[in-house]
Formats: structure tokens, sequence, C-alpha cells
């Protein structure tokens, strides 16, 4: 994807603040041994990006000063209850780059599996995305698990992706997640009514 960015020279609250009224998302990009630089980005064509899944992850083309530049979303603040973009962060990437960057989980071929057609179950997504590092350059827009042979009983972890040599998975030491569960469905149990009981007949006392 590729998207329009300007440098900007006023700085602090009160700059932005106006920048912000007239259409504009203040910005920084860092990174590639360059010096950080201040950005503006029109705000629309900005939001709009955002809503796509590749604008976060994935390597994105900016176009500065004539000159196109390689970078990922870093970073991003939103108002709290608008839909304003208050400021956005992005870092330059090169053929060198390493990069830990969180990416989505698509989940393929649910339909045709054996454990929904057959057995009516249901398949549980337990994780829609996972960190990983690799160079910048490699870096995948998703990772893709195949569903279409889960059966009764099957849970899915990250060896059943089936990640490229070149990338690797980050846990930050904890163990590796489930990705997905294949749940039995629920037989419902129908109780059979009650019959009311009939009111006991009262004894008549002696006069």
């Amino acid at each position: 994807m590729k998207f329009t960015a300007f440098e900007r020279n006023l700085q602090g609250t009160g700059a932005s603040r106006r920048l912000r009224i007239s259409g504009k998302t203040p910005g920084i990009v860092y990174g590639a041994g360059k010096e950080p630089k201040n950005i503006e980005v029109d705000h629309n064509a900005l939001y709009h990006a955002m809503r796509k899944e590749a604008f976060h992850s994935s390597i994105l083309e900016m176009e500065l000063d004539g000159t196109v530049e390689k970078v990922l979303l870093r970073d991003y603040q939103k108002h709290p209850f608008k839909q304003i973009v208050l400021h956005v962060d992005f870092q330059r990437v090169d053929a060198t780059t390493r990069i830990h960057k969180k990416v989505p989980v698509h989940f393929v071929g649910e339909a045709d599996a054996p454990a929904v057609k057959i057995d009516k179950c249901i398949i549980n997504h337990v994780t829609t995305e996972l960190e990983i590092e690799c160079l910048a350059e490699q870096l995948p827009e998703f990772l893709t698990l195949d569903l279409s042979k889960a059966v009764k009983g099957q849970s899915f972890g990250v060896e059943d992706l089936g990640l490229a040599s070149h990338i690797k998975l980050v846990t930050h030491g904890r163990k590796a997640p489930t990705l997905a569960t294949v749940v039995e469905p629920v037989e419902e149990v129908i109780a059979a009514p009650v019959a009311a009981a009939e009111p006991a007949k009262g004894k008549k006392g002696k006069k």
C-alpha cells in the first residue's frame, strides 16, 4: 500500500491542534539509520487506510518530499470516543532491518472440515494474531491456518501453520498458544413436563 506524507515544520501542542482542525494528522517517521522526521498525513485518507488489515501488518510505501521509502506502522493514538486519529508513528525499514511484528491469523477451509460437515462441531478461533520476528522485507501480510481436515476433538497449534524457516515465533517465554479447537455440539436435554399434583382432599370433621 502506498500513501503520501508531508514534512511538518511546526511542533508543539498548539500546532498539532491546528493541524488536526485543518484535516491533517501529525506523525513521525524514524529508523534505518536516518534522523527522525516530523510528518503530517491527510486524516481522512489515513483513517480509511487504517480500516484495512494490510495497513497494520505489511510493508507500506510512503512518499515524502518526492522520495518513496518503505515503512511500517508502529504506533498510533485515537481519540477516546471520536473517530479521529490523533498521532501516528512509522518506522523506516530496509533489507537489513529485523523486526518484531504482530500479524493476523486467517482461518480457511472450515466449512469443508469433517468435524463441521459430518459431526456438526463448531471450530473455536482461540488466537487470531501472532507476534513474529523476521526481516522486514520477508514480513507476511498474514498467516494461514488450514482447517479443512479438522476432526472432532482436534486442536491446532503453531506447528500446524507450517511457518517458513525465516520466520520465528515470539512468545516472550510463554508456551506457544493454541490457535483453534474443535468443540462438539451440545445436545439439548428436554425435560419431561411434571404433572401438577392434585390438591389433597380435606377430611370432614365430626360435628
